[in-house]
């Protein structure tokens, strides 16, 4: 059934992908008054999560912000359509990097390090970093059910010198690269919300205080990997600009859970720039207010 479901849309896809970037936008517009305007999708989780973030903000002005996600939203699926045959040249142009040089500076070094960022713009071409190094990058991601659409992205992002480690394999791989002297850098898109139960550590995100992952600031301590941060902005449609920021450049000498209260700090600001390109379908208050009952468990567990 997985391998009917695959051929069956894999040629579709691929079709798309071939047309110009113009006409794509043109079924972006299409697609985006079908899911917002008619089906309404994940209207309620969107609504909820911005007047939430932004509670001094009018109706009139979330409802603007509500209305142009939606239409990134559509950006941001027809995008991920095209990479399936995007060429060089048009990685090149629509993903461009301010200092570059940042990174290759770590390579320059035979020095491997962490870029983290958040699902924001456009994270699904954060990947044409690697036009501009030497080394395989790793992207480290949740395995995709379906094993044809899995292998689909495998070969996507092997086009650009970049495998992909599922997450629940990726310390074990990182620490292995580190004592065979592999040169790397691993990407990590690391807003997403832990279940309570591994709700460990709480800080300071869109005014309130939210679990978030430390596996991250963990394996750069123990692998002393330094972390950078990428902010993405959007410039125009379909066009986006890179900036390195560098939170920790020996994260052993960095106190405990600093980094990720960093990588939380950084992250707010730039979705206050331009909330509208932050991914908001995604339940981002789903643990508001159960901090309590999280370290309780910590202490019976």
């Amino acid at each position: 059934m997985q391998a009917i479901a695959y051929w069956l849309i894999y040629p579709l896809l691929w079709m798309l992908s071939k047309l110009p970037f113009n006409v794509l936008y043109v079924i972006s517009d299409m697609v985006y008054i079908l899911i917002y305007r008619i089906i309404g999708y994940r209207k309620k989780t969107v609504r909820y999560n911005l007047i939430t973030a932004f509670p001094e903000k009018s109706s009139q002005e979330l409802k603007q912000i509500e209305k142009k996600f939606y239409r990134h939203l559509c950006d941001l699926f027809i995008e991920m359509i095209k990479t399936l045959s995007i060429s060089e040249q048009q990685l090149r142009a629509r993903m461009t990097y301010t200092n570059i040089e940042l990174v290759q500076n770590y390579e320059a070094r035979d020095q491997s390090a962490i870029v983290i960022l958040g699902h924001f713009a456009s994270y699904e071409w954060s990947f044409a970093i690697q036009l501009h190094v030497k080394n395989t990058g790793h992207g480290i991601y949740k395995k995709i059910k379906n094993p044809y659409f899995d292998g689909l992205a495998r070969r996507i992002r092997g086009r650009w010198n970049t495998e992909l480690i599922a997450n629940k394999f990726a310390a074990k791989r990182m620490t292995k690269n580190q004592k065979d002297g592999i040169v790397s850098m691993y990407g990590f898109v690391a807003d997403q919300s832990p279940r309570l139960a591994k709700s460990h550590y709480w800080t300071h995100f869109l005014g309130h205080d939210l679990p978030f992952f430390t596996g991250v600031e963990r394996i750069s301590k123990e692998l002393d990997l330094p972390i950078v941060y990428l902010k993405v902005r959007k410039t125009k449609r379909g066009h986006y600009e890179g900036t390195f920021i560098e939170l920790a450049k020996n994260p052993k000498e960095i106190p405990d859970y600093e980094i990720t209260d960093a990588f939380a700090k950084t992250l707010d600001s730039q979705i206050r720039e331009a909330p509208q390109y932050y991914l908001w379908t995604h339940k981002r208050f789903k643990l508001l207010g159960r901090k309590q009952q999280s370290a309780g468990k910590d202490k019976t567990d």
